[in-house]
């Protein structure tokens, strides 16, 4: 059982910093146009050879309704039609990339996200299925964790039954909050009963797993309003909660900018959303996964996590970083061995690349020995809270202390104010340091100090 964490509001005010989320390191802001198609093609060339498992994860990108707060990449749409020529160029890229890979090498994860999956008729949901089925090797046995994002608003009984029977086991479903006046302040309007048709349906459904995500920090929320949504959510008893922060970045995000930022509540309330939120799930049975993640004691996360087995990806935390991630679509990134790639962003440029029989892979990194040495201490600490020495040292050939004896003194720093137990053997993150993990990671971040701080959120 892991120590649960401490709350210390000393500590958060003097840690809580702007930084990456690490869903990748180095993060994919020190990616650039370098790497293309060409690097991809070698990658899963190399993939093929070593026979590794994949995870795939597919972006739809139509959304009918624009929600103010969202900075995910998207095409707001009423025209349903504008699904088909983008179906085109995902078929034909599903095509292009999986005549790279071995028909042995199985899918363990699969992911629809977007967006809003469901945008797609259901036609159309098995046309994707159907392609993905046809050039990879998906598991037929509901093993796999194949799992979409679900809307409430975009799908009733009869869309859940078509997906059980496509063969997704796992639902995300988007809540933020069930406040109507912050519902209407960031332009989603959607009930309890909504969600929960949806919740009922996919228990009936035997669905293995459902995620309901939060965000606090939007304009209108009180301590008191969120305390009640999450109270709601509770009673829903999904397998995982995710506890989101609000970053308002009006100036990179477009749709952020119709937000009055005179709604947003004061970072004492926010702090306070996050306390209470923090004591209501954890007392209704809730583990602390880590960066705003919650699972039940019996879900897969919480017992990879005590398993030491527990990974991070771009799909969050993850129980098949082993997998190489394909990612397929607009925007969507893929990490193979150490190359991390990405997809252009630009719908008309994504279409046009594929339309030309070239793949649409604009920017992307691969990683030094350097950058895997930190990716393994990153990867330590924010998924399982410790470090062992010994283990790197082993891993990487080097002396720890050594390699790493400019930030001694900050972590000497970090240990005299008790966020982290330091010693000749490893890294040990208290109870109160597990809320500010990314700032310990940061230290290990070689690329940080040259970025600009305000492209990040705030740790808390």
């Amino acid at each position: 059982m892991l120590d649960a964490i401490r709350w210390d509001t000393d500590l958060i005010h003097r840690y809580d910093l702007a930084g990456p989320r690490y869903t990748s390191y180095p993060t994919a802001v020190q990616w650039h146009n370098q790497v293309g198609a060409v690097e991809l093609l070698h990658a899963l060339r190399d993939s093929r050879k070593a026979a590794r498992p994949l995870s795939l994860y597919v972006h739809v990108p139509f959304c009918a309704n624009v929600c103010y707060y969202c900075a995910c990449n998207k095409v707001i749409t009423k025209d349903r039609g504008r699904a088909r020529p983008y179906l085109q160029s995902l078929t034909q890229e599903i095509e292009t990339v999986a005549c790279h890979l071995g028909p042995k090498q199985v899918v363990e994860q699969l992911h629809l996200g977007g967006g809003t999956p469901t945008f797609l008729s259901h036609d159309e949901l098995r046309q994707v299925m159907g392609s993905l089925r046809r050039h990879f090797n998906l598991l037929e046995d509901d093993s796999g964790d194949y799992g979409i994002e679900i809307d409430p608003r975009e799908a009733d009984w009869a869309t859940m039954g078509l997906l059980r029977e496509l063969g997704f086991n796992r639902v995300s479903i988007g809540l933020q909050d069930l406040d109507p006046h912050v519902q209407r302040a960031v332009n989603r309007l959607q009930s309890l009963e909504e969600t929960r048709a949806v919740i009922d349906a996919a228990r009936t459904l035997q669905f293995r797993s459902i995620n309901i995500d939060l965000i606090y920090g939007l304009p209108r929320q009180s301590p008191l309003s969120f305390a009640h949504t999450v109270e709601e959510v509770i009673r829903l008893q999904p397998d995982r909660v995710s506890v989101f922060n609000y970053a308002h970045l009006p100036e990179r995000f477009m749709p952020q900018r119709r937000i009055n930022s005179d709604d947003l509540p004061t970072p004492v309330a926010k702090l306070l959303m996050l306390h209470t939120t923090l004591e209501q799930l954890t007392q209704a049975g809730y583990r602390y996964i880590g960066m705003d993640h919650f699972a039940l004691p019996d879900d897969a996360l919480a017992i990879a996590q005590e398993d030491s087995t527990l990974q991070r990806n771009f799909q969050g935390y993850t129980t098949h970083g082993h997998c190489d991630l394909i990612g397929l679509g607009v925007s969507a990134i893929s990490q193979i061995g150490d190359l991390y790639c990405q997809n252009t962003s630009d719908l008309g440029a994504y279409q046009s690349a594929l339309a030309g029989a070239q793949l649409a892979t604009s920017r992307g990194l691969l990683c030094t020995q350097d950058d895997r040495l930190r990716r393994a201490i990153i990867q330590q600490l924010i998924c399982h809270f410790q470090l062992d020495f010994e283990r790197i040292e082993r891993a990487f050939t080097l002396d720890f202390r050594g390699y790493f004896a400019a930030l001694w003194p900050q972590l000497q720093t970090m240990a005299g104010d008790g966020l982290i137990e330091l010693d000749a053997r490893g890294i040990r993150v208290l109870p109160a340091g597990r809320l500010l993990v990314r700032s310990l990671c940061m230290l290990f971040d070689a690329y940080l100090a040259q970025q600009n701080r305000q492209r990040f959120s705030r740790v808390i």
